[in-house]
């Protein structure tokens, strides 16, 4: 494994120099690691496509778990939201909770215009019709059918999705990461997305995953 988020973050950072685009808010940040690609605005109003990377080897550590664990949290506030909203409350102590999830994603700028985020495959994810999951599970490009609800509802939410992304806190077969878009709204509803559902991966006969 490549150097910690606590080695990377640190004043003499072993990669200093490398940055490209500095953000004032670094749970924004934090976030955006998670996500894995964002629209970052200047102050000049100019808007920066950033996409995935690479990941710097190390284990992913969930600080929504461990914030429950502390008592910190509830399992109903530990959304992206309520993380935020601890962090805003605790500004001494988000430093630490950052470093206990040593896992870190690095970014490059992507070209202007595209219609979205790139996903694992190459290719622009679509609103609402994207699920990203763990590839040793479920392929890449499969179609999925999903059935949960909406964030903190029993709206029933029940459409065919693609699997087109990946992310280092999805583990296992039965987990998938809906992407609700870009903005405000959809950033709201993918902070509150906590939902347990059903999958069922679309593949021929005979399919042999490998």
């Amino acid at each position: 494994p490549y150097y910690t988020r606590a080695d990377i973050e640190m004043d003499a950072s072993p990669i200093k120099g490398r940055e490209f685009i500095y953000i004032d808010d670094i749970i924004d940040v934090f976030f955006l690691q998670i996500q894995g690609s964002g629209l970052v605005q200047l102050d000049s109003g100019e808007q920066v496509h950033v996409g995935y990377a690479d990941q710097n080897g190390q284990t992913y550590n969930s600080i929504g778990r461990l914030l429950i664990e502390r008592g910190e949290l509830t399992l109903a506030t530990a959304s992206m939201q309520g993380i935020k909203n601890w962090a805003r409350n605790n500004p001494t102590k988000l430093k630490d909770l950052l470093n206990s999830n040593p896992s870190y994603v690095f970014f490059r700028e992507l070209p202007a215009g595209l219609p979205g985020p790139l996903g694992a495959l190459g290719v622009p994810i679509l609103a609402e019709r994207t699920v990203a999951i763990d590839a040793k599970f479920v392929p890449l490009g499969a179609p999925v059918f999903l059935s949960t609800t909406e964030p903190n509802s029993a709206k029933p939410l029940k459409r065919l999705m693609m699997a087109q992304d990946t992310g280092g806190a999805i583990k296992g077969g039965v987990r998938a990461d809906f992407f609700w878009g870009s903005g405000f709204d959809a950033g709201a509803k993918a902070g509150a997305m906590k939902q347990s559902g059903k999958i069922w991966v679309l593949l021929p006969k005979n399919f042999v995953f490998k």
